[in-house]
């Protein structure tokens, strides 16, 4: 009996530069200095160059949103946030037809399944719990990245 052997396409799985959402920004919807922080240090180190935008609560998020001409090419949200949580905020963008169709990754500290469902609920792409340590919080980092690269390619 013979083999027949196809090859297939080799798919790079190194870490792409300027390629996680093409040209358009990602804006990181974040309460926690010290998490912004380490969301910034772990695109530099990854070498991720795509422009990372910061809103220190969900208002701040929605008038950038608002007032930008170039749309996100992904939304990374934290859940837990005083006056507008990220639910609070995924119902708001995800009933606005110019918003709903932007990607949005969770990331928060919650392992809780209702907030699980909730998020899911509301279409989200995914729901990363943040690591304690800095090197998982890095691959965490990095998974997204090559994620977001990889299907912005096909």
């Amino acid at each position: 009996m013979t083999a027949i052997i196809k090859t297939l396409p080799s798919i790079d799985l190194r870490m792409s530069r300027n390629a996680m959402c093409n040209d358009k920004p990602v804006l990181l919807v974040e309460d926690d200095m010290i998490d912004t922080m380490t969301v910034k240090r772990a695109f530099k180190e990854l070498e991720v160059n795509t422009l990372l935008v910061t809103a220190e609560n969900s208002e701040e998020a929605l008038e950038y949103l608002e007032q930008s001409e170039v749309t996100p090419g992904l939304i990374l949200l934290d859940l837990n946030m005083p006056i507008m949580n990220g639910v609070e905020f995924l119902n708001l963008i995800k009933s606005d037809p110019r918003l709903r169709h932007i990607p949005v990754v969770m990331l928060t500290t919650s392992n809780e399944m209702e907030d699980k469902h909730k998020c899911f609920g509301h279409s989200v792409a995914g729901y990363m719990t943040k690591p304690v340590s800095y090197p998982h919080f890095r691959e965490m980092m990095r998974t997204i990245d090559r994620y977001w690269s990889y299907s912005q390619t096909v």
